[in-house]
C-alpha cells in the first residue's frame, strides 16, 4: 500500500482574537473586500466560513473513521430536509455563541442582525422534512455513520405573500447569493436516464436511446451537539448533459438555443411542481428518479471503493425510505446490480430485501403515491420491466403460501388493475423493505389494521412502531434561550444530550418561585413574538392575552377551518355578551397551501376574511385577535412555538400519522388542545391527561360515522352556534364585497364534511371553554405548563434515532476520539465522498 504523505492544515480555535482574524481573512481573502466595502451579506458570508472552517476538522475525522473502521452506514432518502438557518446552530454546537458575538462585536459587525439576515434553506415544506433535518442533526450528536441525501431545490417550494388576503406564490431565492455553508462536488456527477427504448441482447434489456441529464452533488456538514460528529447532506442538482445549441444561437433562435439546457435542469428548480398539469405531473415523476438515481449511483461507487464483490453489500449498507417518495430507488438498485454489475436476479433481490427500510408518513389514500403504467413505461421503461418482474415474482410466492385467496393477489399487487392502471409505490416499498414503520403508537396500529394489512398478514415480522421526535438542541436549546437558561440553572444543561432529566422538572411544579421564573420566561418569549406580528402582518396583539397557536400545512385534515369557526363563535359570543369574563385571547395562524390546492387556499383566504373584520371591529376591543402569520417556516416558527399558550393539534383522529409539531410546543411549554389521534395520545400519556385538552370522537367512531353515512347536516341543524357560525360565513358577513365568495366552504361541510369537523365542533367548543377556565388561573396553568416540558423526554429525536439504528439499520456509532495534533489523516484520498 502506498505511504499516504503527512497532510496538515490549520485547526482554529474558539477564542475571540481567533474568531476576529478568521472573520477578517475569510473577509479579504474568500470574499475579496474589506471594512470599507463589506456589505452586510459579505459579513454574513465571512462569518459562516469561520464557523464551516471550525467544523471542517470533525467533518474530516467523521467521513476518515467511518472509512477506517469500515462500518455499516445509513443512507437517508429524502425528498426534503427543512433544515432552517444553519449559523446559530452551527454556532452552539461547537460552543462558540459569545465568543463569535465579540469578535463581531471588535469588527463592528452588527451579530443579531447578521443571524436575521440568514435565509432559511428551500428544501422542505412540513413535518416530512423537519423531521429528516431532526434526523440528520441526532445522526450527528450520536456518531451514526450516514448521510443524507436529497434535492438542491433552486427555488424551494415557494414563498408566500398575502396579498387581499389570498396566498399568492413567489419563488424563494434563497440560493440567489449562493450559499456558504456548501460545497460542489464535480467529480461526484453522475449521468441520470429518461425516455429511450429497451433494446434485447443477449438475453438482457438494454436501455438505449436516453434522454440525459447530470446531477451534480452539493455537500453541507451537518455538526452534532459538542461536535460529537458531524455528517454529510448531499443535495444533487441537475445540468444539461449538453450545453447551449450555437447553431440556434447563431439563427437567433435564442429560446430554441437553450430550451433542451432549460428543460434539463428544470429538475431540480422547485420542490414539489404543481402537477395538475401532465408535464407538472411528469416533472414530479422526473425529480423523484432524478434524486434516487445519483444517490444508489453514488452509494454504490463508495461501496466498491473498499469492497471487490457484491456479498457484503447489504452488511455495509442501509438504506431508508423517508416515505413514499424514493420508491424508485427499488427498481433502480435492481437496474443497477443486474445491468451494470451483472448480479443475478435472485442475488439482486435478495440484497434488496436486506438494505432498504421504509416509513410511512400518511395512510390517507389519496396522498399514497402512484404513477400511470403508461407514463412511468415511457419515462422509465426499464424500471416499468424490473417493476413487473417484482410483481410477478411477488404474487407468484403469496400465491403459494396464500391458494385460495384470489382477492389477496389483487389487493396486495404492485399494480392497480382498475381503471387507469397505476403502480402503487406504497406497496412497492413495503414489499423492498425488511422493516416498515410507522411514525406513533396508533398510527403504526392503523397502518396493520387498514392500509397495510394484506402485508402485515404476509409479512407480520416487518412492521414496528417508532414514534417521532425532535431535537431540542434547536427546539428548545437554540429557540428558547430564556426558557433553556432557567432550566440550566435548576437541573443543569446535560438535558441537551439526554431529554429524560426534563422530568427533574417535575418536583419543581409547585415551586411559586420556579413558577414565577418559568412565567417571566414566557412572556419574554411572547413579546418578542408580538413584536414580530407588530411587522408583519402589522397588526398590535396583547402580550398578556392567552396566545393560542396553529401553525402548520394548510389542509383540510388539520382542520384549521374548525379553529376558525370557534374563532366566528367567540366572536359573536363577546359581541352578545361583552361584559363576561372573557379571557383575552390572540389566535394565530400560520402556514402555507400547496399551489394547487383550492379548497386550502380558500381557507387561508377566509382566516384573513375573518381576522380583517375582528381586528377592526371596536365592539371587540382587546377581547379577541386573528392573526395570519405570512409565508411560515422554521425560523418563524422558532419565533412563534416558545411564544404560544396554546397549541392546536386537532386533526380528525386518525388521519395525523403522529406530528411533530405537537411535540415543540409541549416542550416550549405551551398545553395542548388536540384530539386523540397521533403522537398526541403518546404526550397525553407522558404530561398526564389533566395537563392536556383532549376533545373529540376516536378514530374507531369517526370510521363508524362513515360506514353509517356520516350526515353533517343533522349537526348543522341541531347546534345553534355552529349554524349561526356557518350561517355567517354563507351569508357573506366576513366578504360583504362578494358575499358567495365562501360558498364552497359551506357547501363542502354541510354536504359532504369529510373530516367531521362538524361532529367535533361542539366538544371542541367545550373544551376551549376548559382552556379560558384553566387560565384564569395563572398558578394552575404554569404547573400544567410546567408538567408539560417535564414529559418530554420521550419525545427526542436521539431516543428515535437510536431505535432506528439498532432495530431496524443494524448500525453501531463511530468510535470517534477527539484528536489532540493538528495534522490531520488524510486517509483515503477520497475520503470526500
Amino acid at each position: 500500500m502506498a505511504k499516504i504523505p503527512l497532510f496538515q492544515f490549520d485547526q482554529p480555535t474558539n477564542s475571540v482574537e481567533a474568531l476576529r482574524n478568521s472573520i477578517s481573512n475569510r473577509l479579504v481573502y474568500s470574499i475579496g473586500k474589506d471594512l470599507r466595502s463589506a456589505t452586510q451579506r459579505d459579513w454574513l458570508f465571512a462569518v459562516v466560513y469561520a464557523v464551516r472552517d471550525r467544523i471542517m476538522g470533525r467533518w474530516r475525522e467523521s467521513l476518515a473513521q467511518e472509512e477506517d473502521q469500515d462500518v455499516k452506514r445509513v443512507y437517508y432518502l429524502s425528498m426534503e430536509f427543512l433544515t432552517g438557518r444553519a449559523l446559530i446552530n452551527a454556532i452552539l454546537a461547537a460552543d462558540m455563541y459569545e465568543p463569535i458575538k465579540q469578535a463581531c462585536a471588535l469588527l463592528g459587525a452588527d451579530f443579531d442582525a447578521l443571524v436575521d439576515m440568514e435565509p432559511d434553506a428551500g428544501l422542505g415544506n412540513g413535518g416530512l422534512g423537519r423531521l429528516a433535518a431532526c434526523f440528520l442533526d441526532s445522526m450527528a450528536t450520536v456518531g451514526l455513520p450516514g448521510l443524507g441525501y436529497g434535492i438542491r431545490y433552486e427555488y424551494g417550494m415557494f414563498a408566500q405573500r398575502i396579498v387581499d388576503g389570498q396566498q399568492v406564490e413567489e419563488p424563494d431565492y434563497w440560493l440567489v447569493n449562493g450559499s456558504p455553508w456548501e460545497f460542489m462536488r464535480p467529480e461526484f456527477s453522475y449521468t441520470i436516464r429518461f425516455g429511450g427504448r429497451l433494446s434485447p441482447h443477449n438475453g438482457q434489456s438494454l436501455w438505449i436511446d436516453t434522454q440525459d441529464v447530470i446531477a451534480t452533488a452539493y455537500d453541507s456538514g451537518v455538526p452534532g451537539y459538542q461536535m460529537n460528529s458531524v455528517v454529510t447532506m448531499r443535495l444533487w442538482s441537475a445540468r444539461a448533459s449538453g450545453g447551449v445549441n450555437l447553431d440556434a444561437f447563431n439563427r437567433g433562435d435564442y429560446i430554441q438555443a437553450v430550451e433542451a439546457k432549460n428543460q434539463s435542469e428544470n429538475v431540480s428548480r422547485v420542490l414539489y411542481p404543481d402537477d395538475r398539469t401532465e408535464l407538472g405531473h411528469e416533472l414530479r415523476l422526473r425529480q423523484e428518479y432524478f434524486f434516487v438515481s445519483a444517490s444508489l449511483q453514488d452509494i454504490l461507487r463508495r461501496y466498491l471503493k473498499n469492497h471487490g464483490g457484491f456479498e457484503q453489500l447489504a452488511d455495509k449498507v442501509a438504506i431508508h425510505l423517508n416515505d413514499t417518495h424514493p420508491a424508485l430507488a427499488v427498481p433502480e438498485l435492481m437496474r443497477l446490480l443486474l445491468d451494470e454489475y451483472q448480479v443475478d436476479w435472485a442475488m439482486a433481490w435478495s440484497l434488496c430485501t436486506r438494505i432498504f427500510s421504509y416509513t410511512n408518513h400518511t395512510l390517507m389514500e389519496e396522498a399514497l403515491e402512484t404513477w400511470q403504467v403508461d407514463l412511468l413505461g415511457r419515462l422509465l421503461p426499464r424500471h416499468m420491466g424490473l417493476i413487473y418482474d417484482i410483481n410477478s415474482y411477488f404474487l407468484a410466492e403469496v400465491h403459494s403460501r396464500f391458494p385460495d385467496d384470489h382477492a389477496l393477489l389483487r389487493r396486495i399487487s404492485l399494480i392497480e388493475e382498475r381503471g387507469v392502471r397505476r403502480v402503487r409505490m406504497a406497496h412497492l416499498s413495503a414489499l423492498a423493505s425488511h422493516k416498515i414503520n410507522g411514525v406513533s403508537a396508533l398510527h403504526s396500529k392503523l397502518m396493520v389494521d387498514t392500509t397495510f394489512s394484506d402485508f402485515a398478514r404476509v409479512y407480520p415480522e416487518r412492521f414496528c412502531n417508532k414514534t417521532n421526535g425532535i431535537t431540542p438542541r434547536r427546539w428548545l436549546s437554540q429557540a428558547n434561550r430564556p426558557l433553556s437558561a432557567l432550566i440550566d440553572s435548576r437541573i443543569g444543561s446535560h438535558w441537551r444530550l439526554d431529554l429524560d432529566q426534563l422530568a427533574g422538572l417535575r418536583e419543581l411544579a409547585d415551586d411559586p418561585e420556579f413558577q414565577n421564573a418559568f412565567r417571566l420566561a414566557k412572556q419574554q418569549n411572547k413579546r418578542r413574538l408580538t413584536d414580530l406580528i407588530a411587522t408583519s402582518p402589522g397588526v398590535t396583539v396583547d402580550p398578556d392575552s392567552l396566545f393560542d397557536v396553529q401553525i402548520k400545512r394548510i389542509h383540510e385534515y388539520k382542520r384549521q377551518l374548525l379553529n376558525v369557526l370557534h374563532v366566528i363563535t367567540r366572536y359573536h359570543r363577546i359581541l352578545e355578551n361583552p361584559h363576561a369574563n372573557w379571557v383575552p385571547r390572540t389566535v394565530i395562524f400560520a402556514g402555507k397551501a400547496a399551489s394547487a390546492y383550492y379548497m386550502a387556499k380558500l381557507i387561508i383566504r377566509l382566516i384573513n376574511d375573518v381576522a380583517r373584520v375582528v381586528n377592526n371591529d371596536p365592539r371587540v376591543g382587546s377581547l379577541l385577535w386573528v392573526v395570519f402569520i405570512p409565508n411560515y417556516r422554521v425560523s418563524l416558527a422558532e419565533i412563534i412555538i416558545p411564544g404560544a399558550n396554546l397549541s392546536e393539534q386537532i386533526s380528525t383522529a386518525g388521519t395525523e400519522a403522529s406530528g411533530t409539531g405537537n411535540m415543540k410546543f409541549a416542550l416550549n411549554g405551551a398545553l395542548t388542545i388536540g384530539t386523540w389521534d397521533g403522537a398526541n395520545i403518546e404526550i397525553a400519556e407522558n404530561v398526564g391527561l389533566e395537563n392536556i385538552f383532549i376533545f373529540g370522537n376516536r378514530a374507531e367512531k369517526v370510521e363508524e360515522l362513515r360506514a353509517k353515512d356520516y350526515q353533517p347536516r343533522g349537526f348543522y341543524e341541531s347546534n345553534f352556534h355552529l349554524k349561526c357560525a356557518i350561517d355567517r360565513i354563507a351569508e357573506g358577513e366576513f366578504s360583504r364585497e362578494e358575499p358567495g365568495r365562501y360558498n364552497d366552504i359551506v357547501k363542502s361541510l354541510l354536504k359532504f364534511d369529510h373530516y367531521q369537523l362538524l361532529a367535533d365542533y361542539a366538544d371542541y367548543l367545550a373544551c376551549q371553554d376548559l382552556v379560558d377556565e384553566l387560565y384564569r388561573h395563572p398558578a394552575a396553568w404554569t404547573r400544567s405548563a410546567i408538567l408539560n416540558v417535564a414529559g418530554m423526554g420521550r419525545f427526542s429525536s436521539d431516543r428515535v434515532i437510536r431505535e432506528y439504528a439498532s432495530e431496524i439499520w443494524g448500525i453501531q456509532p463511530l468510535n470517534l476520539a477527539r484528536r489532540e495534533s493538528a495534522a490531520g489523516a488524510a486517509g483515503n484520498p477520497d475520503s470526500n465522498g
